[in-house]
């Protein structure tokens, strides 16, 4: 198995192996799922098969994350260069960008031409949508990047759950006010998953419109202008999108909206997790804090970290953005999630019960120490929080003092 060496600050030589070299080819196959729901519908007969999906993803995936357990074992910085250099990572996130077209592909002609009931129709939609997630995920990965083919590749599939907006919106606006009430992708105390959804997709495409419409009027070009990487993101996609319906016909239709709003909810369930009711003050000078490791929940199960490309070591990413995913690193005393992201979709999905876990945990972080001055609380809210987490010595949260706040 290969190896890297580094040296100590002492003089002394340090090898190092990544015992998951080979494990994080899950990350590629994973969006396949659908193929297999397919193979096994087509060789039983039986189209409960189609939901399997729903199945691996929401109870067997949390089940093996709770049997495996976590991996907290950090790359040490010797050899961190080496390892982000290896190009073998690199061409695991370019191998899995055709294979979420080919799934598409695949899942919209079979949901639009052979013989399945309505309702095996939605299901397949649905979660062709939710591995369509996962695109957003490798897009994410590779958006982060300084590779001009990497940009490029990210661009591109973002086309397959029609979100060619993000990278735009999430590497400048959301990694900017990351835990603020001005970020409309950082979920706040007391807001639950669906009024989270209501604020957070149209925001986010809000946000970015405004950020690429800037750049073009800073280089004196319309918001139209052919140069907008939105348009042509979003130019892909409906390429893609019309030339299914001209070979599949009518039915992908109602396919690719199931399809692509389950793709938004999958990255709106991330969303949520990952900074639920963190807070960053802003400094002396009025400025924000810098963005730290325990501004974002973090999580080292071990199974949906292989299959969603280390995502869950979300702390490191945040606090260090270029860094690829076989890099990132856990620190102690961080807000640590219970289980995966998978597990904690199914948390966030029934409200009453994610207050009931995430709240006591989330007022019991150090740097929180029981106190709502360091929460990031849903106005809306706060007189049911208050009444319940509050301290005498706590002062009424601003919630005007970030410039642009609606």
């Amino acid at each position: 198995m290969k190896g890297y060496t580094g040296t100590l600050p002492d003089g002394q030589a340090i090898h190092y192996v990544d015992k998951k070299r080979w494990l994080w080819f899950l990350s590629v196959i994973y969006p396949l799922q659908p193929f297999v729901a397919v193979w096994l519908h087509v060789s039983t007969g039986h189209e409960a098969w189609i939901l399997l999906p729903l199945l691996s993803n929401y109870l067997l995936a949390p089940a093996i994350d709770w049997l495996i357990g976590e991996d907290s074992n950090n790359p040490p910085e010797e050899v961190v260069m080496q390892l982000d250099r290896d190009p073998y990572y690199r061409r695991l996130t370019y191998a899995v960008v055709p294979l979420h077209f080919i799934t598409l592909i695949f899942a919209a002609w079979y949901a639009s031409t052979q013989p399945i009931s309505w309702w095996a129709f939605i299901a397949l939609a649905m979660f062709a949508g939710l591995t369509a997630g996962l695109a957003i995920n490798t897009g994410h990965e590779m958006g982060h990047k300084n590779s001009k083919l990497e940009k490029l590749l990210a661009k591109i599939v973002l086309t397959v759950p029609a979100y060619g907006h993000f990278s735009i919106e999430h590497n400048r606006g959301h990694h900017k006010y990351v835990s603020t009430l001005q970020d409309p992708a950082s979920s706040r105390m007391g807001e639950s998953i669906y009024r989270f959804a209501a604020r957070e997709i149209p925001g986010a495409f809000r946000g970015a419109w405004a950020i690429e419409t800037e750049r073009l009027e800073s280089r004196g070009k319309s918001a139209w202008h052919p140069n907008n990487q939105i348009l042509q993101s979003y130019a892909i996609t409906l390429l893609v999108s019309l030339g299914m319906l001209l070979v599949f016909g009518w039915k992908v239709i109602p396919f690719l909206l199931i399809h692509n709003a389950f793709a938004y909810w999958q990255l709106t369930s991330a969303n949520y997790i990952e900074h639920y009711g963190l807070l960053r003050k802003k400094n002396a000078d009025g400025k924000l804090e810098k963005c730290l490791p325990h501004h974002s929940w973090n999580s080292n199960h071990i199974f949906s970290n292989l299959v969603l490309f280390h995502l869950e070591r979300h702390s490191d990413h945040h606090a260090h953005p270029l860094r690829r995913f076989q890099s990132l690193r856990h620190f102690d005393d961080l807000p640590q999630l219970p289980n995966g992201y998978f597990g904690m979709y199914v948390l966030a999905y029934i409200p009453w019960l994610w207050f009931r876990a995430m709240d006591k945990r989330l007022m019991a972080l150090p740097h929180v120490d029981g106190n709502l001055d360091n929460v990031n609380i849903e106005p809306s809210a706060h007189a049911s929080i208050f009444l319940k987490w509050g301290r005498d010595k706590m002062v009424e949260p601003t919630y005007t003092d970030l410039p642009g706040l609606k």
